[in-house]
């Protein structure tokens, strides 16, 4: 898949948050890449031969305080390759990125992963 249609995918998923939620939303960068480096597969704890769909990077708005600023962005990262590996076609792509968007933006609001299982969104 292009990269320019996998943006489009990340977009749409984005923009079909409820208005609530991306209201909400500040100081946040979302970016794609191909794959995840070793470092990054290291530093979040995946197993060899597993795969990483995404990231999310900084400070969840439940640990914000008052002396939260003039910071840089927090960094949600959506791998478009390992995401295109598990999938048979655009419509299981197009899922697949919902759902690692809605993961990722789930982490910035401070959901951890294992409540994140516990409402079947993992």
């Amino acid at each position: 898949m292009r990269r320019s249609r996998f943006e489009t995918l990340v977009a749409e998923a984005l923009d079909g948050l409820p208005s609530d939620f991306q209201e909400k939303i500040d100081n946040v960068e979302v970016v794609i890449e191909d794959w995840p480096s070793r470092q990054q597969l290291r530093k979040m704890g995946v197993p060899y031969g597993d795969s990483l769909y995404g990231t999310y990077e900084g400070v969840p708005l439940t640990k914000r305080t008052s002396r939260y600023g003039l910071v840089m962005p927090d960094r949600i990262t959506i791998y478009q390759r390992p995401i295109e590996a598990c999938c048979r076609n655009e419509d299981e792509v197009r899922r697949q990125v919902r759902r690692v968007v809605l993961h990722e933006v789930g982490h910035y609001f401070g959901i951890s992963d294992e409540r994140l299982k516990e409402l079947d969104a993992y």
